[in-house]
């Protein structure tokens, strides 16, 4: 097949969930021998410089990156509040450079699938449908609106939750627009399928998780601290930060009154500030690391204490790789095929989050088997060979859809 995928982002480096799913993605098109063009964004906030690039993007039957500034302009956005009722979370993602080259791609090659990797791209949804034949799929990273829902639950301040709610209604009727405009729906996971049944019972879906290659996720013992406790993720994403501030001051005073020598680590791209300059008593802040996977082989007990969120946390699914004993939320494991206290350990309470880790810290047997039996979760539901191809089987469907149609 011949495919266009769009990108919010330039997918590289894969150092967080949305990048390793949209460069899983690549690969997998790729690998099965599918002539793929990839035209992204190239925001400031993950800008990066073609050179850096691997060899893998100059194998792709056309590669090309659009600059934009995606950051938030208090100016604009206040005044997107009072006179428009458009999503300015969305409209910061247009760029009028790249539907010039949108449309001339389109124009050039005759596409069968327009594979979209989140809704921002979705400002482009009409330029899309009006240049092509091709069917047009939207992988959904997450809810979108539920995400900010979510965050606006937990907000205090009333200014600030006035300006969530506003937002999440923006972005709800955004989402609602979007389903009823594409061929088909590709949510990462079941649990964000369902919600959008409810939104638009019509809209064809198929549920198509981020994978992995587990040739990239070797198991290192020997060098591993136990019982040593660590959060990964990307720090300027608000549900993390959120997280985090909630483990740091309902959680770990308990966990370190209870274990004063053991040590919590957090690490992640654009860490903010006061974290930083955070005084806690065995808290490690470490900023951005170089080598994820190396990071993890180091550490024993992951921790995703995710209050608010959407999609799938890929961190979660590499740390299973990597055989960690993972303590989490149930938000933070959503959509993850897991087995409470079988592959993973589910607290969502500080004081049931503190028991579940000190139940981890006194029994490593326990711990150990949490990991492995994770290893082989992830597996069996995410190698991202047999889910690309799981994809792929659905686009050949669709197409054959439409030729019978037109027949």
């Amino acid at each position: 097949m011949r495919i266009l995928q769009l990108c919010n982002r330039v997918p590289y480096p894969p150092r967080d969930g949305g990048a390793i799913a949209m460069l899983n993605m690549v690969k997998g098109f790729q690998d099965l021998g599918h002539e793929l063009y990839l035209l992204c964004l190239n925001t400031k906030k993950h800008h990066v410089i073609s050179s850096d690039l691997p060899q893998l993007f100059s194998k792709l039957a056309s590669f090309k990156a659009i600059d934009i500034d995606t950051h938030v302009k208090p100016l604009p956005a206040f005044l997107n509040l009072l006179f428009s009722r458009k999503s300015y979370h969305v409209s910061r993602f247009y760029s009028k450079e790249f539907e010039n080259e949108l449309i001339k791609t389109l124009k050039s090659h005759d596409f069968d699938i327009v594979h979209i990797e989140g809704l921002h791209i979705c400002i482009y949804l009409d330029i899309i449908r009006k240049n092509t034949k091709a069917k047009i799929c939207l992988r959904a990273h997450n809810l979108e609106y539920l995400i900010w829902e979510r965050l606006a639950e937990k907000e205090r301040n009333p200014i600030k939750k006035f300006y969530l709610n506003t937002l999440v209604g923006r972005l709800l009727n955004f989402e609602i627009q979007t389903i009823g405009e594409i061929d088909a729906l590709l949510p990462i996971t079941e649990a964000d399928a369902k919600v959008f049944r409810e939104i638009n019972g019509q809209v064809i879906i198929f549920v198509s998780p981020t994978g992995l290659d587990f040739n990239e996720y070797k198991i290192i013992k020997g060098k591993q601290e136990w019982p040593g406790l660590f959060h990964l993720g990307a720090l300027d994403w608000m549900p993390n930060v959120q997280g985090v501030q909630w483990f740091l001051s309902d959680v770990w005073p308990m966990v370190h009154k209870e274990f004063p020598k053991l040590k919590f680590y957090i690490a992640g791209r654009n860490t903010p500030e006061w974290l930083f300059q955070l005084k806690a008593v065995g808290v490690e802040v470490l900023g951005e690391i170089d080598n994820a996977i190396d990071f993890m082989n180091s550490k024993s007990i992951m921790v995703v204490p995710l209050l608010s969120g959407s999609g799938m946390r890929i961190k979660i699914i590499e740390g299973m790789a990597l055989a960690k004993t993972i303590v989490s939320t149930t938000i933070g494991a959503e959509g993850i095929h897991y087995t409470n206290q079988e592959n993973i350990i589910i607290a969502d309470e500080a004081e049931a989050l503190f028991f579940a880790l000190k139940k981890c810290i006194n029994g490593r047997e326990f711990s150990n088997r949490i990991g492995k039996n994770a290893r082989q979760l992830a597996e069996k539901e995410y190698n991202n060979m047999s889910l690309v191809e799981k994809l792929v089987g659905f686009y050949e469907g669709l197409n054959d859809e439409q030729l019978s149609t037109n027949n």
